[in-house]
């Protein structure tokens, strides 16, 4: 993947980010959120489009 396009999920309920994702910056306007399974919490949460560090 193209390192600027990527973006970073982050889990709502423990905060930590487990996938990293792309989005089409031309159509896409909004901020991202999947139901996605996190592996810290063990089950299924919403995750939200989060901030890239660095």
């Amino acid at each position: 993947m193209p390192q600027d396009n990527l973006l970073r999920m982050k889990c709502s309920v423990c905060k930590h980010a487990n996938y990293y994702t792309t989005k089409n910056k031309k159509k896409v306007e909004r901020k991202l959120e999947y139901q996605k399974f996190c592996k810290t919490c063990k089950k299924r949460t919403l995750h939200k489009e989060a901030r890239m560090t660095g």
